[in-house]
């Protein structure tokens, strides 16, 4: 089978977790399959270090760039098909919201959250309609949708209206290299970390503000892609004093980022609306003391390893704060129940089931087993 893989709308270090998906996704399928061919179309600036090195992957590197958004869309309607069909592609797996409307054979596509539906309060006026358009085009077009939660999952049935089977839930895995990262940081105050873009649904405000008031650190770091809400988040620390305990790293390096997981006294994530929530599973995996939103799709991530408060209530936030740094006994009982419910989810098993979907959307016959 021929498997294409639109990836053009990757920018590295500028599409958060959909990057880190893509990235561990092809590494697993990588590892489960040599039999399949799979075709990756990627943009200008993405490099060849996407395509797995194995014979059965091939590098498709398209002469548009996904900065430019306009050309990126034009792109992926009318030039994509053109050179999915000329690779014989039998079925293309959109793993960034939208698909290629007229493609040349059926189409999967993941969706990781609807966020325009839920808050479109949070998206730029001119950004907005075409989100509406392409999602809902995209979403009636496929021949199968990929949710990442159950919580994403019902907002594909609630908003556009679709039959529960077809969509599937298949969950996000966590890298390997996590595990046993943070051994349990003991004695001081230590940092809290956030892993997080800048955006305004994160709820870094009130976090900021709760840790003011109970200050149960030394520092408060809060490290991912600067977005939107950036600006007023640096007015607020400046406002509150806080230049010296509140740091912005901005994007990382994946090798810097694991430095910080393995260095903090615990992990906060006061998010108020999410798909999935990988940087809490990723904290999980690492036995990091968590503190995380009380959303859907962080109980399904977390189940009971972690602490949960109401992201509306910075009074329950900072006493959360106080708790996952202070009470030792809590923080024992933590770090042993997160390695042990991270390991629930793994990039082999959604590389398996997401196999199976492309095989199934192709009209082909399902491997055994």
């Amino acid at each position: 089978m021929n498997i294409g893989v639109n990836a053009l709308y990757l920018i590295p270090g500028g599409v958060g977790g959909t990057e880190i998906y893509l990235r561990e996704l092809l590494r697993a399928l990588a590892s489960i399959d040599r039999d399949n061919q799979y075709f990756v179309f990627t943009n200008r600036e993405t490099g060849r270090d996407l395509i797995p090195e194995q014979a059965n992957f091939h590098w498709k590197p398209q002469g548009v760039s996904a900065r430019f958004r306009p050309a990126r869309i034009l792109w992926e309607q009318l030039v994509l098909p053109v050179a999915a069909a000329q690779c014989g592609v039998q079925v293309m797996f959109n793993p960034g919201f939208t698909a290629p409307v007229w493609a040349p054979c059926p189409s999967v596509t993941v969706f990781h959250d609807l966020q325009h539906k839920r808050h479109p309060e949070y998206f730029r006026w001119w950004d907005l309609p075409f989100w509406r358009l392409l999602l809902w085009a995209s979403a009636r077009r496929s021949r199968r949708l990929i949710a990442v939660s159950e919580a994403t999952r019902a907002d594909l049935v609630r908003f556009f209206k679709l039959p529960e089977e077809r969509i599937i839930t298949i969950y996000h895995g966590v890298a390997g290299e996590l595990f046993g990262l943070n051994p349990g940081v003991t004695g001081g105050a230590g940092y809290l970390l956030c892993v997080s873009t800048l955006h305004p649904h994160k709820n870094l405000e009130r976090l900021i503000r709760a840790y003011a008031a109970k200050k149960p650190a030394d520092r408060l770091i809060l490290a991912g892609m600067k977005g939107f809400h950036t600006q007023a988040l640096e007015a607020l620390i400046a406002q509150l004093g806080l230049r010296d305990s509140v740091e912005i790293t901005g994007w990382l390096p994946r090798d810097q980022l694991l430095k910080l997981y393995a260095g903090a006294r615990a992990f906060v994530y006061p998010s108020t609306f999410e798909g999935f929530g990988m940087p809490v599973l990723e904290a999980l995996a690492a036995g990091i003391p968590t503190a995380c939103s009380d959303i859907p799709p962080l109980r399904e991530v977390a189940g009971d390893a972690a602490m949960f408060f109401d992201p509306l209530d910075e009074d329950s936030i900072a006493a959360a704060l106080e708790r996952v740094v202070c009470d030792q006994p809590l923080r024992e009982r933590l770090e042993a129940a997160s390695p042990e419910r991270a390991r629930q989810f793994t990039w082999e098993r959604a590389a398996q089931q997401t196999l199976e979907v492309l095989t199934w959307a192709a009209g082909q016959s399902p491997a055994a087993g």
